[in-house]
């Protein structure tokens, strides 16, 4: 904002949002050099006397001041020519003449010193009262503000408008105002509050008065302004916030600019401290409500704070003696504290769930707490889906008189490397640690996620405890004399797959023969062993070597289950 990087979008947003239409003043006549006084007079310039004809037949009227928008700089080549002009302009005595000035681009702030003038030729500046015509245009190409004042060799030159102004207050002796009261810049720069769009102002082409269409009667107590309002005369055209693509014609900016003298209606801007802490307000207020709710909840929040700044500094510059201030900054710092709390809130969100899945994952399987993070509250409701699943029970063989020879700490300490090495052997292939049973674990495979060729997978896991015990059994071997080992059984089905139990304590887990079977398998394995059933072996024959078992009678069931042990994976 110090550095005003959003300048021509804050022009247009001010623009948009200050500049309105409003009822001209009927005091104020445009006389102008147009297209069809050109067609009836001849190209441009005309002839001396012509102007000084103009100023005879409008004076005439008695109009309260002519402001003469036209630099006739050098004396007529036709010599006389220039003494009827100059005679007209002096008996007129109220006639106010032009004058342009140049400036140095490092001028001081504060100190506006013309370095040179334009302005008319000798005869014609000494009977004539001069204000300065200097047009200020903003980097976007746009007309804004206009410079009261500045000073060429010890003189002040006041601008074209506030001359013609003053003329006119001193005759009318109403809507007095002092050019001190009118709020400026450091550069004698004030807002110009333009009173309509281009052509607003009532236009009389210069030919009619001078053929006498137009009575001297018809200006009399007005404010006569003459100018070109025909492009390619004197190039003295610009673009306005009223309209910004069409062009408004010089005279017509000084008849915007006198007629803001006459209503009294100015804009003060508000000083860089007091807008960085009206900023500094909304960011306070910003900050702690769109923090507060949901995204939702907050875009709502930050429309009405933007609607409600804007009815503010609206109200604020609408007055006679308003309030302007930039609002694209506010604006946009509201709506970069939305996306700030919008990316805070994400990555809050992605740290807790990344803590409730460490912290919870501890305790059930990752993919479970996955599953209830990604569905919310749905992902909490009792109930299941059938699906096939393979399931892995393993058990630790020889842990009971282990147990007996060891002090409670060691038996927890083994009991812990083991089942960490089984948890580890589980998430490495996919499968899904249900629940530890005592020294026993169960394993789900394709739930809840998809796994493809979840049996093979089940199979892998079962072989990474088998290789992965060794190291464990020596260490128990060498410390107590005595060892554990694993006995796995694994078995391939349908079974019911979702939360189980009651609405205040639930377990994800399988309920189903799949189960059992699974369960009864794993019984019957003897230390070391890993026994799978025919429906597992249909699927991975391919990638293991297996013994033929044979069948075997386990209980709860009437027919006997076939199964083999797995001696080595032929392929990982």
């Amino acid at each position: 904002m110090f550095f005003n990087i959003f300048e021509t979008l804050d022009y247009r947003l001010q623009d948009a949002l200050y500049q309105e239409s409003e009822v001209t003043n009927p005091d104020i006549v445009i006389v102008g050099i147009d297209d069809e006084s050109l067609n009836m007079l001849g190209r441009w310039p005309w002839p001396r006397d012509y102007h000084g004809e103009l100023i005879r037949l409008i004076g005439e009227g008695e109009p309260s001041v002519i402001g003469y928008d036209i630099i006739l700089a050098e004396e007529s080549a036709v010599q006389g020519e220039d003494d009827y002009l100059v005679q007209m302009v002096e008996e007129a005595g109220n006639v106010v003449l032009p004058v342009y000035g140049t400036f140095d681009s490092s001028a001081k702030r504060g100190t506006l010193q013309a370095i040179n003038i334009s302005k008319p030729f000798t005869a014609l500046d000494e009977v004539g009262r001069k204000g300065h015509i200097n047009t200020l245009i903003d980097n976007d190409g746009i007309v804004r503000r206009t410079v009261l004042n500045f000073e060429y060799e010890g003189e002040r030159i006041n601008s074209f408008a506030w001359e013609v102004y003053k003329l006119y207050e001193g005759k009318t002796e109403k809507n007095q105002i002092a050019m001190a009261n009118i709020p400026s810049d450091n550069w004698q720069r004030t807002h110009i509050r333009f009173s309509g769009k281009p052509s607003n102002f009532e236009l009389i082409p210069f030919y009619k008065v001078l053929n006498g269409e137009i009575p001297g009667e018809y200006f009399r107590d007005k404010i006569v302004l003459v100018g070109p309002t025909a492009i390619g005369v004197a190039d003295d055209y610009y673009f306005t916030p009223m309209a910004p693509q069409v062009p408004m014609y010089g005279v017509e900016i000084h008849g915007n600019i006198i007629l803001q003298f006459m209503n009294q209606r100015f804009w003060s801007e508000i000083p860089l401290f007091g807008q960085l802490a009206i900023m500094l307000a909304l960011g306070i207020v910003g900050y702690f409500l769109l923090r507060r709710f949901k995204p939702e909840i907050g875009a709502l929040i930050l429309a009405g704070m933007v609607v409600i700044f804007l009815i503010f500094v609206k109200i604020a510059g609408s007055e006679n003696k308003g309030y302007i201030m930039s609002f694209a900054y506010p604006i946009g710092l509201l709506g970069m504290q939305y996306v700030a709390v919008l990316g805070e809130k994400f990555i809050a969100e992605k740290l807790e769930k990344r803590r409730v899945t460490d912290v919870f994952g501890k305790y059930v399987a990752p993919q479970i707490v996955d599953k209830i993070l990604e569905e919310g509250e749905a992902g909490l409701q009792l109930g299941g889906a059938r699906r096939d699943i393979s399931v892995l029970f393993v058990d630790i063989r020889g842990f009971t008189p282990l147990s007996e020879s060891a002090e409670p700490e060691e038996v927890v300490s083994i009991l812990n490397d083991y089942l960490t090495l089984c948890a580890k052997s589980i998430f490495a292939y996919g499968g899904t640690l249900d629940k530890y049973v005592g020294d026993a674990a169960m394993a789900l495979y394709n739930a809840p996620l998809d796994l493809d060729n979840h049996q093979l997978r089940a199979v892998q896991t079962a072989w990474a405890m088998h290789q992965g015990a060794q190291s464990l059994q020596e260490k128990l071997e060498k410390k107590f004399g005595k060892t554990v080992r694993f006995g796995i059984g694994i078995h391939t089905g349908s079974a019911i797959v979702g939360n189980i139990g009651a609405d205040f304590r639930m377990d994800y887990t399988a309920i189903g023969d799949t189960v059992n079977t699974a369960a009864r398998i794993e019984s019957n394995s003897k230390p070391g062993q890993i026994l799978i059933s025919q429906a597992v072996y249909d699927h991975v024959k391919d990638y293991v070597e297996v013994t033929d078992i044979g069948q075997i009678q386990v209980k709860g069931k009437a027919q006997a289950l076939q199964v083999y042990q797995v001696n080595r994976l032929l392929t990982t």
